[in-house]
Parts: structure tokens; sequence; C-alpha cells
């Protein structure tokens, strides 16, 4: 990986509170113009992780550099080209949505007044705010602060968006426009958010990073996670008599084993691999080699995102 394709970058960083380890050694990589979601059960160091790159804690150990910056020594040089929404994002309840976003973008914007009062009028229909923008604050919903913190976070075009929690409190609608817009800022940007909503994570993803009680147990391609951790798996639907058939295949040196159940008079194979190409060529052909069963369905088996993240989850826990 090129240095110049890496925004974050840590080396065993670490973070500890008294006799509570945070953060444990922690590597990782992430590349330019990347969506990366960062998973994990409450306490895991998702948090604590984002205050670290943020300069917004010190670290006790290791190190990390965003942009090529040292967290530590250089952390307003990062934070003028990160945008940030925290968990709970607090604003002054009198001004309206426009003043707030007009307030951060001054600290950002040093051009015509018109310039900045257009990236206020376009991050306001961009978080779909616009017809409430001159209403005070303490009157809005937990959804359209939630908005307003997402809105506040993109003013200043940032190069890295660190996102926590971000559609944690919007309803559905709000969630399919907060993706939406997580994928139109890749072509810019580079995105990290925290969530616990996995549907979201799965869908727009391009890599997944996965803490528990502090370590990383698992950084990985999203297709890789969804392909299973535990080995290559073909799913077989088919009806008739497979006994012949699935002892030609249970033969074979690249199946490991083969789980058989039955459903509403269909019987369903579960073909475990460790040869990817020899399955794809073979493994269809088999089955039917007898003449005895029809193949009605024959497919690779994909992974719910929250099936692996369990997976994960219960084997480090038992490390």
């Amino acid at each position: 990986m090129h240095t110049e394709a890496v925004v974050v970058h840590t080396d065993g960083l670490c973070k500890s509170y008294d006799t509570i380890n945070a953060v444990k050694s922690l590597d990782l990589s992430i590349k330019k113009n990347s969506i990366v979601g960062f998973l994990g059960p409450n306490g895991a160091g998702k948090t604590t992780t984002i205050k670290l790159l943020l300069g917004l804690t010190r670290p006790t150990g290791g190190s990390a550099t965003v942009f090529g910056h040292d967290i530590v020594k250089d952390s307003i040089e990062i934070r003028k080209r990160v945008g940030y929404l925290a968990q709970d994002p607090c604003f002054y309840e009198y001004m309206t949505a426009r003043e707030t976003l007009r307030f951060v973008a001054r600290f950002y914007f040093s051009g015509p007044q018109h310039a900045i009062e257009q990236r206020v009028t376009d991050t306001l229909t961009n978080i779909g705010l616009e017809h409430h923008a001159d209403r005070p604050i303490r009157g809005f919903s937990t959804g359209e602060r939630q908005r307003l913190g997402i809105g506040q976070a993109c003013i200043n075009s940032p190069d890295l968006l660190i996102l926590d929690e971000p559609a944690s409190s919007l309803d559905p609608m709000g969630r399919r426009d907060v993706l939406e817009l997580l994928l139109e800022l890749r072509q810019q940007t580079t995105v990290i958010y925290s969530t616990h909503i996995l549907d979201d994570v799965q869908r727009v993803s391009d890599m997944v990073a996965i803490l528990n009680r502090g370590q990383l147990v698992s950084f990985s391609p999203i297709e890789q996670l969804l392909s299973g951790n535990s080995g290559t798996v073909y799913s077989l639907v088919i009806k008739g008599d497979a006994s012949q058939a699935q002892a030609n295949v249970a033969s074979q040196p690249w199946v490991s084993s083969i789980e058989v159940t039955s459903e509403n008079g269909q019987t369903i194979w579960q073909v475990k691999v460790t040869d990817d190409k020899a399955a794809e060529e073979q493994l269809l052909t088999l089955a039917m080699s007898d003449g005895q069963m029809t193949v009605c369905e024959f497919k690779r088996k994909e992974y719910e995102l929250e099936e692996a993240f369990m997976q994960i989850l219960d084997s480090s826990d038992n490390d």
C-alpha cells in the first residue's frame, strides 16, 4: 500500500484509564476514499479510537498519523481537514440551523460572504433541512438535530469525515438519506463511522473494523466478511434420492463436510469446501452424476453481516 493512499495509520496505539485498557495495541491502515464501518459492543473502544485520532484524548502508548501528521504533535493541522459528528451533538438552542452552519463555516472559510452562504444553503439541502433552516434549534426533533450534526461535520468539505453513530436517531427514510450521502461523499473524502446498525454497514462500507474489549479482532473488506470466516460453503436444494450423489461429493478431497437438512419435501445440502475453483468446476456435475436427483438451486452461501459479526466476537471471547 502506497503511503500517499493511506489516510489513517496506527501503530500499536493504546489508551488506558487507570486499570482499564480502552484501546489495546491498535494496528490499522485506512485508505483514501474508502468507507470504513467501526463495529463492536458497547465499551469495545470505538469512541475512544475516534477521540485519539482527533486529538481529543492522548494515547498512553503507540502512535498514529492522519494525512501523515502525528495525532499528538499535529492535532490542529489534522482537525482543519476533518469533519466530526459526536454521538450526542450539542448546539446553541437559540440559533437556527442556518446560523449554526454559518457560524461553523466561518472557522474554515475566509472567502467572500456569498460563497459561504452558498455552501450553507447547499449543505442544508443535502441534509434535508432546507425547509427548517430558519427555525430555532430548540424546536428540532432528535432526527433533525442528527441531520444538523451531519451537516456541521460536512460544512468544511473534509478530507476525512468521522461520524459516531450518525443514524442512531433517524427514521428509515433519514437513515437512507444518510447512507446515500455517505456514498456520494466517497468521491471526495474518506469516511469512518461507528454504528450498531449492521444493515447500514453492509450496504455502504468498503471495509469493516470490529473491536472487542479494546482490541481490533477483524479488519476486512465487506465482501470477505459476507463470504464467511469459517470457509466457503455452497448451498444446494435438491429433490429425489440423493444418497449416492452425497457419497460421491463427500469423497472429494476438497469437500470438508456436508450438512444435510430437509424442508418442505426438499433436501438442502450445505457443502463446505477448501478449494473454491474445484467446487465451481465439479460440485454441480458430481451432484447430478447418478441421475437419481434434481438440483433445484445451487449457489455459494453469503452470510449476513450480523452472523459474521457474532462469529468473530464469539471467537475473540474464547481466545
